[in-house]
Parts: C-alpha cells; sequence; structure tokens
C-alpha cells in the first residue's frame, strides 16, 4: 500500500520542478533573459538600499523611520534566510536538474527559500503602508522579483512561494510593533 502523503509530496515536487523548467525556457529569448537578470539584479538589493539612503534626504525624520524600519526586517529577513537554508540545504534547480539552465549569478549555495523574493515583499509592504502610491510600482516589481528567480533558473516556485510568506510576515510584524512610530 502506499502512502498517500509520500504520494502528494512526489506530485508537489514534479509540480515545482516542471513549472520551474518552463519558466526557465523563457531565457531563450534574449530580451526576456536580460529583463528579468536586471529585475534580479535591482533586487539584490540596489533598488532598496537606494530607498533606505534618500528616505531620509527628501523625507527627513519620517524617511528616517522609514529607512531604520526596512533596516530591522532586513536584518531579521537575513538572520531567517541564513538559518533556513543552512538546514534544507536545498539545491538550486539549475543544480539538480540538467534541463534547467542558470541565468544570472546566484549570492549562495542553497535555494530554499528565495531571499530576493522576502526582502522584494517586505520592503513592498514596508514602502506601500509609508508612501501609498509607491505600491503602484513596487507591488509590480516583488512579483516581478519573484518570478525572475525561478525564470533564471535560481530558485524553485515554491522557493518563492515561500519566501514571500516570510517577507510578508516579516512586514506584518515590524509595522504592528513600529508603524505607529513613522
Amino acid at each position: 500500500m502506499t502512502n498517500p502523503v509520500a504520494i502528494a509530496i512526489r506530485k508537489a515536487a514534479l509540480w515545482d520542478y516542471g513549472l520551474c523548467r518552463n519558466l526557465n525556457r523563457w531565457i531563450d529569448r534574449r530580451a526576456v533573459h536580460l529583463f528579468f537578470k536586471s529585475i534580479s539584479r535591482l533586487g539584490d538589493g540596489v533598488l532598496w538600499y537606494s530607498f533606505m539612503l534618500f528616505l531620509p534626504v527628501f523625507l527627513g525624520g519620517y524617511g528616517l523611520g522609514v529607512s531604520l524600519l526596512m533596516l530591522a526586517v532586513a536584518s531579521l529577513g537575513v538572520y531567517q534566510y541564513r538559518y533556513i537554508k543552512h538546514r534544507s540545504m536545498r539545491p538550486r534547480p539549475f543544480v539538480a536538474h540538467r534541463k534547467i539552465r542558470q541565468g544570472a549569478r546566484t549570492l549562495d549555495e542553497f535555494s530554499f527559500p528565495s531571499g530576493h523574493t522576502m526582502h522584494a515583499v517586505a520592503f513592498a509592504a514596508i514602502l506601500t503602508q509609508a508612501i501609498p502610491w509607491l505600491g503602484i510600482l513596487l507591488i509590480p516589481f516583488a512579483l516581478l522579483t519573484g518570478l525572475s528567480r525561478v525564470v533564471l533558473g535560481l530558485h524553485y516556485p515554491s522557493d518563492v512561494f515561500m519566501g514571500a510568506v516570510l517577507g510578508l510576515f516579516n512586514a506584518t510584524l515590524f509595522l504592528a510593533a513600529f508603524g505607529g512610530y513613522l
């Protein structure tokens, strides 16, 4: 008799791989590859560090408060990210499957969860709460960041999903605790 949990896990893993493989084919188109590689590069921190630097310049004390909140969420996120990655030790899709190609450089060895997505979702949530009109730009950017990680063969969809869940959880936690100070 076959274990139904084992069957469900196997089906989920096959779906995860299949979606990753299908999205990874998009990098066959040079323009699409460059677009997602650029999104991913901005998600390395370039965009977020720029916000943290310029918010106090343009918004004074309020901007400093938002930047400090972003820094606190980033610190928690980096801790979570390292802790989970080094315990799950899930290989990246391009390492585990020869049919998936690496479309950009990686910052570390393991796949689960997506740190890019975690930070993009957390920062988009914080910045949208602090400056609502930014949501028009940052929510799509956060979605594209997660998609880019799968298209580039660096993460499975489940890695991106968990990164998004952690990012939203962290942002919600810090906004509930410290959002009143903004």
